[in-house]
């Protein structure tokens, strides 16, 4: 049996894979979702300082401490970044990669270089140290394709994130120098990350592509399928 650490992306926490993670762990593999620094149940130490670097050290330290080995690791969303980290600071324990609509920005590249947000959509409200979208934009367009009861149980878990977490360009150099055992998997129902920054991923790490029927969220919507492609 496998052992996973699944890493969640902006505004979410550990709880965006609980429905995989619970489809994983009936299958008999080793589950970890841990949630990151200021982020989900973690929201209320939010402070200076928090960045993917320090996201990534976290991770990698709890990989240590659980004598964690041959960890299939999986990343969605801006998690893809916090997943490059970490792998760059525990490669010994990594056997495999695993990108899920994520985003892998190449050295010196920028997220906001990536992401195609809507010309019409009202900027996120920020704050000194975090951003995030209102629960209108949550539940009409992030969620909008989750079932009502689904939805509003995201909605309701939903936080601010961490400014200082969303970018990073230079941060993931050391990941890019090095070859990985990797898989992207693409959902097509998703607009963002776009499918030419994913299949340039794939490209660059010589990866497994697969591709979803699926919005931006499949370990809420499609956790039987996911599991599958994880496994």
């Amino acid at each position: 049996m496998a052992t996973f650490v699944l890493v969640h992306g902006s505004f979410q926490g550990g709880w965006i894979w609980k429905p995989t993670a619970a489809v994983l762990r009936q299958a008999g593999h080793e589950v970890y979702a841990p949630t990151l620094d200021g982020c989900g149940e973690r929201h209320h130490l939010i402070r200076p300082g928090i960045t993917i670097a320090a996201q990534g050290r976290e991770v990698a330290d709890m990989m240590f401490y659980e004598d964690l080995r041959d960890v299939v690791l999986v990343g969605t969303s801006t998690g893809g970044l916090v997943i490059c980290k970490i792998a760059e600071l525990a490669r010994e324990r990594i056997s495999r990669i695993v990108f899920v609509d994520a985003l892998a920005p190449q050295p010196g590249e920028r997220v906001s270089e990536i992401v195609q947000r809507d010309p019409n959509t009202a900027p996120m409200p920020t704050t000194e140290l975090t951003r995030g979208p209102t629960r209108e934009e949550l539940e009409n367009r992030l969620f909008a394709d989750l079932e009502p009861e689904l939805r509003t149980w995201a909605v309701e878990r939903c936080t601010m994130h961490p400014v200082e977490a969303s970018d990073a360009p230079g941060e993931l150099d050391a990941f890019w120098s090095q070859t990985w055992d990797a898989r992207v998997i693409r959902c097509s129902l998703s607009a963002n990350p776009p499918e030419s920054h994913q299949s340039r991923t794939a490209e660059k790490l010589d990866a497994d592509w697969h591709e979803m029927d699926a919005g931006h969220y499949p370990m809420l919507s499609h956790p039987e399928e996911l599991a599958a492609l994880l496994q």
